[in-house]
């Protein structure tokens, strides 16, 4: 590796790790936040949004995984990175939800309580951690570095497809309690 490619790759991790950093502490402030922001009925939607966009999110990743498993690189490129917009945008919605509405408590009761927040507190606590494989994957991917990809993705991979579907799990299980 050259002095460039590596005073490349070193501002690549800079911006990767800033941003994994950035992420969930501008989310878990975002959380503490009392006052809510009105930006209009319409923000008491965002969470059903969210679940779709979860459930194609884990779409894609299994057809990602299915694309590169079959030796088609173009198609695995294409699915990957649709999945990583909508990563981006979940996060954006994620966001708005929460600077313009109260969290919504879970209402089940008996078995069901222990199970719900085992699966929320496991998918909160692996969406932070995912967010810096998902940012060198992606990076690893982008910039040819296709051994380090794998080796990321490794990791990657199934903690992604955890995050999104224990997402949909938990907004199915969350939502008879939401006000729409």
């Amino acid at each position: 590796m050259d002095v460039v490619e590596a005073a490349q790759e070193q501002k690549a991790n800079r911006v990767i790790n800033g941003l994994a950093l950035a992420i969930p502490i501008a989310v878990a402030v975002l959380l503490g936040i009392r006052r809510k922001v009105d930006l209009g009925e319409w923000t008491t939607y965002l969470p059903h949004i969210n679940g779709v966009i979860n459930s194609i999110t884990s779409i894609l990743l299994l057809l990602g995984f299915y694309f590169i498993k079959q030796k088609n690189v173009v198609a695995h490129k294409r699915t990957m990175l649709a999945a990583f917009a909508l990563g981006s945008v979940f996060l954006v919605c994620y966001v708005l939800y929460h600077l313009t509405n109260e969290s919504t408590p879970f209402g089940g009761e008996g078995w069901i309580r222990p199970v719900y927040y085992f699966l929320l507190i496991s998918h909160i606590v692996l969406s932070v951690v995912v967010v810096w494989f998902v940012l060198r994957a992606v990076y690893f991917a982008l910039s040819g570095q296709i051994l380090k990809h794998k080796q990321t993705v490794k990791y990657a991979f199934p903690i992604w497809l955890y995050v999104s579907i224990t997402g949909v799990i938990v907004y199915l299980m969350i939502k008879p309690y939401y006000i729409h």
